[in-house]
């Protein structure tokens, strides 16, 4: 679990970033330089030997669903949220990833969807005040996409490399490389194949979020996630929520509530607590 701790450290930068340099830029673009930023560092490791045809499909896809689609869906939704928002919205993964683990393993583990439901309910205290207002619609559905993606790929993998006989390591560039193939058609739709004159913070920006917010984190996430179970993963996809409201708030000059943000992380706390138990 330390593995999905530390990379919720991390990600709590990347929304002030997104938000605050990158907004007026195409979202495809972005999510493709990124992604293809992430599939350079992991290009070195790439040893496919003892991987079967079926496997390398079966990663392709993966990462076109957990990384491709979630990407430009998730960066999107910058464009009507504000990036504490957009953080909040994700408060459905937990849901998403044990309901999606029951669904492929045929069964019902309702003592996980309970610390699951507990980790969304907590999430909720921070989120409730800002519900009503309609612009936020556009920004929900957008992102309810990018999690149900991120969701089912943390799943599917861990399940693909149960009977993979290479490392993490040496295929997590399939996962960078599927996800890079599944923007290309949309770029090519949109016109959106030139790369605009950046600024010095919007470089850094991107190499910050493809190297390692992309690169290396994904890959601590996804190997993180095969060493817990469904009901833990479930909750750690929510510790990022109060850690980029913090960062949002002291970092990058958002405003928010601290009265709710105190009260919603002591129930996620409770509910990572509430797993560990069940898990015992």
């Amino acid at each position: 679990m330390l593995y999905l701790i530390l990379v919720s450290l991390i990600w709590a930068f990347s929304f002030g970033l997104i938000k605050g340099q990158l907004t007026g830029l195409d979202p495809n673009l972005v999510a493709a330089i990124r992604l293809f930023l992430a599939w350079l560092v992991f290009l070195p490791f790439c040893r496919l030997r003892h991987c079967r045809l079926i496997t390398i499909i079966c990663l392709l896809a993966i990462g076109a669903i957990q990384y491709g689609v979630m990407y430009m869906a998730y960066t999107a939704s910058f464009q009507y949220l504000e990036a504490y928002q957009v953080a909040l919205f994700t408060i459905f993964t937990p849901i998403y990833v044990t309901l999606i683990n029951d669904l492929l393993s045929g069964t019902f583990h309702k003592r996980f969807f309970y610390a699951a439901s507990l980790a969304v309910f907590g999430t909720a205290i921070i989120l409730y005040r800002d519900l009503h207002h309609d612009e936020f619609r556009t920004g929900f559905l957008l992102l309810q996409l990018a999690n149900l993606c991120f969701a089912f790929g943390q799943i599917a993998y861990t399940r693909v490399m149960r009977h993979c006989q290479a490392t993490d390591r040496q295929v997590f560039s399939l996962l960078y490389l599927g996800a890079v193939l599944s923007t290309l058609p949309i770029l090519w739709s949109s016109g959106q194949w030139r790369i605009p004159s950046l600024s010095l913070q919007q470089l850094s920006a991107l190499l910050y979020l493809g190297i390692l917010a992309s690169g290396v984190c994904f890959f601590l996430w996804n190997y993180g996630a095969r060493k817990v179970n469904a009901g833990t993963l479930a909750v750690c996809n929510n510790l990022k929520i109060p850690l980029a409201i913090a960062c949002s708030a002291l970092v990058f000059g958002e405003t928010v509530n601290w009265q709710q943000l105190t009260t919603g992380s002591v129930i996620l706390l409770l509910a990572l607590l509430l797993n560990w138990h069940i898990r015992r």
